[in-house]
């Protein structure tokens, strides 16, 4: 009874077997099936799980030695996850992210465990929080980011051909919207400073209820990020193909568009004259159908990847021996370029060189020094540290991890795909727990 028994595949089962029953009945025997003897791990992961993402959400429990599925509670509540740990004493260690909802279930319902934090989840935290930072001086970022053009320009270095630039009314409407924006960014932070709640200031402001939480957690204004792909374009695969072309004396779009289509290409000639047009306006060219117009300097390929504080944020946190020559010279650039910036980026390094090398001498230190920086985000990643100390100090020290789990909802996800509208949580249950 592994199968998905329900709508046109649980009918197609009941012909071919040449049951008289209906498909109801089968899921009805399947539910009343014997569950899987329990059996109480001495190590389990728990993390969540989206039943219906952003609206319902379970837990899944692994036993982390025999990396196998034990349950599946109906929600993420504490006291769910306290009532199973009561009925199955015995768990020695519980490995989990960095939830507070599990770690007070954890703490009520196997006192005796000890808790690791995630791994994973430490450093994405960080990187969360590096994110912030970054926002924080998205001004500086683009002005470096403006200077590596220059400079990759001036030494001959690939430069990408930017997209045009956005007619007059929308780029007036945004400087009208980032006005309206920083207003009521600081008028948030001047009604928290006169001690409103978050709640009480998005009533009085008539906002969304997670618009102040969400500017309360920088007090510089935190600039729009901007599109990280913009720029692209379809024919970016066959990019340094056409450069070459183009350099070659290759300027008819109908031409161009035919040999592309030689080479795979399945676009349209807009999207070539497009492509073409971002050229000539690289070159300066500023009459791009003139066949008599003086060539400009000669064009190639530049980087792809963006300059934005998400993306600065996992440069910072790759392995040292995964890092590109592009790598090294950002963030020599960045710590240069500003006091803050140079201490973000030294604490995040630290950090994970001792997660990852498992060092926990080195973690109260950094979580003292931390503490004491002058980057907010940082500080109130170390507080939040602090508060968990034993389940991350064990993270460092221990060799258990909820990789498991991530692996076991992955399975899950794709089982309860298949199962279309009847994935209940018992039917779940049932095709989960013995599948494994």
């Amino acid at each position: 009874m592994g199968l998905a028994l329900g709508g046109a595949a649980g009918a197609r089962l009941v012909r071919k077997l040449g049951l008289t029953a209906s498909r109801n009945t089968l899921l009805h025997l399947v539910r009343r099936a014997p569950a899987p003897p329990d059996v109480t791990p001495s190590a389990l992961g728990v993390d969540d799980w989206a039943m219906r993402r952003r609206f319902t959400y379970g837990t899944a429990l692994v036993d982390l030695e025999r990396r196998r599925p034990v349950a599946l509670l109906p929600n993420r509540e504490a006291d769910t996850l306290t009532a199973w740990l009561r009925e199955h004493p015995g768990v020695a260690v519980i490995a989990r992210d960095r939830s507070g909802a599990y770690a007070d279930g954890a703490s009520r319902g196997a006192p005796e465990a000890v808790q690791v934090a995630d791994r994973f989840h430490l450093l994405q935290n960080l990187a969360e929080a590096l994110e912030l930072a970054f926002t924080a001086h998205a001004r500086e970022l683009r002005d470096i980011e403006q200077a590596r053009r220059r400079l990759a320009a001036a030494e001959g270095v690939p430069v990408r051909p930017d997209p045009p630039p956005p007619p007059k009314r929308p780029l007036a409407l945004a400087v009208a919207c980032r006005e309206q924006r920083w207003a009521t960014h600081q008028r948030i932070w001047k009604l928290w400073r006169e001690g409103w709640p978050g709640h009480e200031i998005a009533r009085h402001l008539g906002i969304g209820r997670t618009t102040p939480y969400r500017y309360l957690k920088s007090e510089v204004f935190p600039e729009r990020k901007g599109r990280s792909d913009a720029g692209r374009s379809s024919l970016d695969p066959w990019g340094e193909w056409v450069l070459a072309r183009w350099n070659a004396g290759q300027h008819n779009g109908r031409q161009m568009l035919r040999e592309l289509r030689e080479r795979g290409f399945r676009g349209n000639y807009a999207t070539v004259l497009r492509y073409l047009n971002r050229l000539h306006a690289a070159q300066g060219s500023a009459v791009p159908h003139r066949s008599r117009a003086r060539p400009g300097p000669p064009l190639a390929a530049a980087p792809k990847r963006v300059l934005t504080p998400r993306t600065v944020a996992w440069v910072v946190l790759r392995r040292p021996e995964r890092r590109r020559a592009e790598d090294w010279a950002l963030l020599a650039g960045l710590r240069e370029h500003s006091c803050v910036l140079d201490e973000a980026i030294g604490f995040a390094e630290e950090f994970a060189t001792l997660v990852r090398g498992r060092e926990p001498e080195r973690l109260d230190p950094w979580l003292q020094r931390a503490q004491d920086g002058a980057v907010a985000p940082l500080r109130r990643f170390a507080r939040r540290l602090s508060a968990d100390y034993d389940a991350v100090r064990a993270a460092v020290a221990l060799d258990w991890s909820n990789g498991p789990v991530e692996g076991q909802i992955n399975r899950l996800k794709a089982i309860k795909r298949q199962m279309y509208g009847r994935a209940g949580l018992d039917l779940l249950e049932r095709r989960f727990l013995p599948a494994a």
